[in-house]
């Protein structure tokens, strides 16, 4: 009966790194969109700095420096969640182990594997609070984006819809 106990108390962190394991897919596939989204903005702004008719394009040129930087902190910010997170998931493999090593030791320290699991947990949650504050920064890199567009190009827009509100009637 002791070996079940012993079990289920090493399967215990497992969920915990089966939810780590998800985070850490997620924000690596987070990661590659906002790599590639710089890599894309890098490319206009240098165009745009590149054309000869510099005045007309300043406030284009302003907004993708904007986000450009908002690209580079999303992905500090993501790499920084990546590694919290490979640390959180050695963390709680760690907590299984010690769990098994000091049972067939027949040491009595439960401190070690609770202070592990509390370690992981907490390392988990500031994790977690990157990743939140880098879907704030992506959130105000499309408002500032969306905005810019509807502030340049919504009288382009405009005429057509009531023109075309006019030929449904």
């Amino acid at each position: 009966m002791v070996t079940l106990t012993v079990l289920s108390a090493m399967i215990t962190p497992v969920v915990l790194i089966l939810a780590t394991g998800q985070l850490i897919l997620t924000t690596s596939q987070r990661l590659a969109r906002s790599v590639e989204r710089a890599r894309k903005l890098s490319e206009q702004f240098e165009q745009l700095v590149q054309q000869e008719d510099r005045e007309k394009n300043t406030e284009k040129r302003e907004l993708l420096y904007q986000l450009l930087l908002r690209a580079v902190n999303r992905s500090r910010k993501l790499q920084r969640a990546m590694s919290l997170l490979y640390v959180c998931l050695s963390v709680f493999v760690a907590t299984s182990v010690s769990i098994g090593i000091l049972e067939a030791l027949d040491i009595l320290v439960f401190w070690v594997p609770v202070g592990l699991g509390l370690l992981g947990a907490g390392v988990l949650f500031y994790a977690t609070i990157l990743l939140i504050a880098e879907t704030r920064l992506a959130l105000g890199a499309i408002d500032k984006e969306m905005n810019y567009l509807v502030r340049n190009y919504a009288e382009e827009i405009a005429p057509k819809s009531a023109a075309e509100g006019k030929s449904t009637s």
